[in-house]
């Protein structure tokens, strides 16, 4: 085991704890296969699935995995190209048995916090799907619950900014000037601090996905 891999493995077993004392259950998957046989493990036959705009669970090839199983619904909006097909997929998952999202940033006491700009993936993390199950790298801990804002403000906002193409302050020098912007995609901040019905599963994933 490398001091990378024993650091993560250590670290998480920190966050873990912290995740249960919230009404949480958490694993930790070492690597990016493990945690795509844990997703699935997860996941009843039968279930209706879908996910937000999770470049982590894209990149793990967590959709494919969960379609070539054959006995799921599963409902990606990346199949559709009509914006009105789109949203209906967003509207579905309110009443899907399981939604999939990562995270912008978890600190170490086990606050998972996310900025999204459309309210799609905070509203569904919130309400209406039975199960909801984070797939977060472990480079997306922070210290602290400020650290984590920090994180989801000044890294993956202005990653996830060039990503889309938005004309926002950050695109431009990659520095967040908590802007107004029209095109801002820091418009809901989400803060997950203990799990009602235990209803939140975290994967930590030991490789480093995502932004």
């Amino acid at each position: 085991m490398t001091p990378k891999e024993l650091r993560n493995e250590r670290l998480a077993e920190r966050v873990i704890k912290n995740l249960k004392r919230r009404n949480m259950e958490a694993f930790y998957c070492p690597t990016a296969a493990e945690a795509v046989k844990k997703v699935s493990d997860l996941i009843a036959d039968g279930s209706s699935v879908t996910w937000g705009g999770s470049m982590t669970i894209r990149d793990m090839g967590i959709p494919q995995a969960l379609k070539d199983r054959g006995t799921l619904e599963v409902l990606d909006r990346d199949e559709v190209t009509d914006r009105d097909e789109v949203v209906k997929i967003y509207e579905r998952a309110f009443t899907a048995d399981v939604y999939l999202s990562s995270a912008n940033a978890i600190s170490e006491d086990g606050v998972i916090v996310n900025i999204d700009g459309n309210g799609n993936r905070v509203a569904a993390i919130t309400w209406g799907p039975k199960k909801v199950i984070f797939i977060i790298g472990m480079n997306k801990v922070a210290q602290t619950v400020e650290a984590a804002l920090q994180r989801a403000r000044s890294t993956a906002a202005p990653i996830n900014s060039a990503r889309f193409e938005i004309k926002t302050p950050c695109q431009v020098d990659g520095v967040c000037h908590n802007c107004n912007s029209p095109e801002s995609i820091c418009n809901y901040v989400h803060f997950l601090r203990n799990s009602p019905r235990g209803k939140h599963i975290v994967i930590l994933v030991g490789d480093e996905f995502g932004y």
